[in-house]
């Protein structure tokens, strides 16, 4: 997930791609909501709670991240996107693996009875929708040469992003209501 995030905010940044941004930023959180569950699991104080209110809070700043950066691109000329193929590899390869890690995940939560480690399934899933959106946008722009089809496709994710922050925030996604 390390790379996972690294690559696409690299890759964003090179080709003024939201969506790709969004996938990395959308990772980057995932990532820290894996560490929570390493931190659970080794008896660390870290309640499940405070860092489902702190996660919540890094993806409703992430969404409002993809809306401004997806009007930017809109109007400002100089922020279209351009072909980003290492971003196209990277996300193909997120939409074909992370629906394999969910099910694994789910099926060690399933045996631990951990809250935590089925909301992170949850996540690596969404994960997978989140790729295949932004490798649409990403695509449509690399082959048709249609540049607003990235910031469509990351508005696109923006309901997801959303969706997961408040669930988070309500504490649903780990299973501590």
């Amino acid at each position: 997930m390390c790379v996972e995030a690294a690559v696409s905010a690299v890759s964003a940044v090179r080709a003024h791609s939201i969506a790709l941004f969004a996938f990395g930023g959308d990772s980057a959180v995932e990532l820290f909501s894996a560490f929570v569950v390493l931190l659970r699991f080794s008896g660390t104080a870290l309640s499940e709670h405070r860092a489902s209110r702190i996660a919540a809070g890094l993806l409703a700043g992430l969404a409002a991240f993809i809306v401004a950066g997806s009007i930017a691109s809109f109007l400002y000329p100089g922020l279209r996107p351009e072909a980003s193929y290492l971003g196209i590899g990277l996300l193909l390869a997120a939409a074909l693996v992370m629906p394999w890690l969910a099910k694994q995940k789910r099926s060690l939560a399933s045996q631990t009875g951990s809250g935590a480690l089925q909301a992170d399934a949850t996540q690596s899933a969404v994960c997978a929708y989140m790729a295949w959106i932004a490798l649409a946008g990403l695509g449509c722009n690399a082959v048709f040469h249609i540049s607003w089809a990235d910031p469509v496709a990351a508005l696109a994710l923006t309901p997801l992003v959303i969706y997961e922050a408040r669930k988070t925030w309500r504490g649903e996604s780990c299973g501590c209501h």
